[in-house]
């Protein structure tokens, strides 16, 4: 029997964990592109899939690379997972991949790590801390999909349109104060944003959805296709340019 691990420390290992495996596959340089992005997947979900069964055998999981198991739903404690968030990023050897591990417990994360292996950090629920001060003047959006709504939002209060990978890098640069807003808009899953969320509104950043609502987690449908992760002090000005976004498009 393995010692007690409390969920604070195993949320935060298993990020540490999986990205030390990633790293691992690409490093060596014997797989690329769709293939190498395929096994970095497959390895670090059967490594956190193991780790979880050895600790947490009677918590659900939910995580983009397993089969959903709507048993999931009657459960008050569930990990979302994204073992690798980015995966385009990862196999094209760019620094924005990220892993998400959150623990929710009825609807909300309440422990949860964001690792940037590349940048040799993870982000967790138990010390991340927002940087405050300056402005950056920055917000932050799809590389591949950036939406509109950013754009609008950008343009009406005078930021610039920055363009990057994995939602967790976007997030994570938010925090650390490298923009002042990510807005995504167009398509996400739970897991997508429930670590991410998890470790910023810790660190006291607003985060919601698009609409200014909580975003809620553990759902029969698992698509999310809004979020805004933000500076508190710049909340309402972002939600209210949305909100005339939406009042001219009809949607996001």
């Amino acid at each position: 029997m393995s010692a007690y691990v409390d969920d604070d420390i195993l949320t935060l290992r298993l990020a540490q964990g999986t990205g030390e495996i990633l790293k691992g596959v690409r490093n060596v340089g014997l797989l690329r592109g769709r293939v190498l992005g395929d096994a970095g997947d497959a390895l670090s979900q059967e490594w956190i899939a193991r780790v979880l069964q050895q600790h947490r055998p009677d918590d659900a999981v939910l995580s983009e690379e397993a089969a959903d198991n709507r048993d999931r739903l009657d459960n008050s404690r569930v990990w979302i997972i994204d073992p690798l968030d980015g995966t385009r990023e990862f196999a094209g050897g760019r620094q924005d991949w990220a892993v998400h591990i959150a623990l929710i417990e009825d609807g909300t994360p309440v422990h949860a790590a964001v690792g940037l292996p590349d940048l040799g950090q993870v982000f967790h629920t138990g010390e991340a801390k927002a940087v405050t001060g300056p402005m950056s003047n920055k917000i932050v959006v799809s590389r591949t999909r950036p939406p509109e709504v950013g754009k609008f939002v950008a343009e009406k209060l005078g930021r610039e349109l920055v363009h990057m990978g994995s939602a967790g890098a976007k997030a994570m640069h938010v925090l650390l104060g490298d923009a002042d807003a990510y807005i995504h808009a167009g398509g996400q899953y739970e897991w997508d944003s429930a670590a991410p969320v998890g470790v910023c509104k810790s660190a006291g950043l607003h985060v919601s959805r698009l609409d200014g609502s909580e975003p809620e987690y553990n759902q029969v449908d698992t698509f999310m296709p809004d979020m805004l992760f933000c500076r508190p002090e710049i909340a309402d000005d972002i939600l209210a340019a949305v909100a005339e976004y939406k009042e001219k498009h009809g949607d996001f």
